[in-house]
């Protein structure tokens, strides 16, 4: 399968973006991860599963934006094979519904672990619908740093300069 296009994507993007780094991240049933963004270098990135299945979230950070603070999910596996794409100035994060999941994403500028934030998954300013019961998992895996996230209310975000 070709899992990635450039001209198909702009065509069906109407976006020229330069991918610089690729990533794989494997994670057990239950485990939630995010919501994950960088304030400086911001990364857009393209994200799909190619084992296991998740349901992956994009919230917009852009103070600015019409529509801030709102979130876009979608269940992404190896079965239905979609994309999602996160833009810059938006936080991520997914949850593993299957027993593992294989998890890759390209990105649109390199990683900077000093410029790293995060937002709780669970903020009720956000109200994301993560599908928790409906597959069995009676409460997240959150790791040190995903469970002490602050809510959007105090977290740093951008501004229109930033992306």
């Amino acid at each position: 399968m070709e899992s990635f296009n450039a001209r198909d994507f702009a065509r069906a993007t109407e976006l020229k973006v330069d991918f610089v780094q690729d990533n794989h991240s494997r994670s057990a049933r239950g485990v939630l991860r995010g919501l994950h963004y960088q304030i400086r270098q911001p990364q857009g990135k393209l994200v799909r599963v190619v084992r296991g299945a998740v349901f992956d979230v994009a919230v917009d950070l852009r103070r600015g934006s019409p529509t801030f603070g709102r979130w876009a999910g979608a269940q992404l596996s190896e079965d239905n094979r979609r994309q999602l794409w996160v833009p810059p100035g938006f936080a991520h994060g997914f949850v593993v519904l299957s027993e593992s999941a294989d998890f890759l994403y390209k990105t649109t500028d390199y990683y900077a672990p000093q410029f790293e934030r995060g937002v709780r998954w669970d903020d009720p300013a956000i109200a994301i619908a993560w599908p928790l019961a409906e597959h069995g998992i009676a409460a997240p895996l959150l790791s040190a740093k995903d469970a002490a996230a602050p809510l959007l209310a105090d977290a740093e975000v951008f501004q229109d300069e930033d992306y």
